[in-house]
Order: structure tokens, then C-alpha cells, then sequence
């Protein structure tokens, strides 16, 4: 599995033109073969930074993500959009990533110690 997450400052300007066009990204990526997940949202400390969250099967998927006609329009667009230099981390692993999913009242917190505690 490639794991990638990219972090790309929109120009305050453009901001709404930005935040469509990766909502286009994101709807036609997420139909691809090989995308397991694809998710981009605002940071909290600044809202014209835009983190992206993106899974594939493999970098088979991968590859086939960056030719694709929507992927390779939205990389054109970005010097327009962007206000910055963006930030790409990839990782890979070598099996599927344990997913733990709870409830808020589920959550563990240590205790003054360090011990978990329910």
C-alpha cells in the first residue's frame, strides 16, 4: 500500500475556486481502481492550507492516478491556485495498516503515570 499526504497552501484570493476544483479531484479520484482512500481537508490553524490524504492498492494505482485527465488538469491549474511551496510525504507499507475505529466514550487516556486508562 502507498500512503500519501500533501499539504498545498491556496492562495487566499482563490480560495473558493481552489476548494471546487479539489472538490471535483476528490470526487472523481475516489472512482479510480486502486484508490483505497482519497480525502483533502482544511488545516485548522489555516484555513488556505489544504491537507490531502490519499491510499492506494499500490504504486500501480498510484501511477495510474497521476495520468489520469482530472489529476493531470488540476496539477496545471495549481500554480494559479497555490500561494506557496507544497509539501508531498509518501510512505509504503508492506501490509494493510491496522484501522481502529471507536466512540468517542471508548477512548483511552493515560493516566499521571503514563498507564492507559479507560
Amino acid at each position: 500500500m502507498i500512503v500519501v499526504q500533501t499539504s498545498i497552501p491556496v492562495a487566499s484570493d482563490r480560495r473558493d475556486e481552489a476548494l471546487e476544483a479539489i472538490a471535483a479531484l476528490v470526487e472523481q479520484s475516489r472512482k479510480e481502481d486502486g484508490v483505497v482512500d482519497y480525502r483533502a481537508t482544511t488545516d485548522l490553524q489555516d484555513p488556505d492550507v489544504v491537507r490531502f490524504f490519499e491510499r492506494y492498492e499500490d504504486e500501480t494505482a498510484l501511477e495510474a492516478h497521476v495520468r489520469t485527465d482530472h489529476d493531470r488538469a488540476f496539477v496545471a491549474d495549481l500554480p494559479a491556485l497555490t500561494d506557496g511551496r507544497l509539501e508531498t510525504v509518501r510512505f509504503e507499507l508492506d501490509e494493510e495498516p491496522e484501522v481502529v475505529r471507536f466512540d468517542a466514550t471508548e477512548a483511552s487516556l493515560p493516566d499521571a503515570e503514563g498507564a492507559e486508562r479507560a
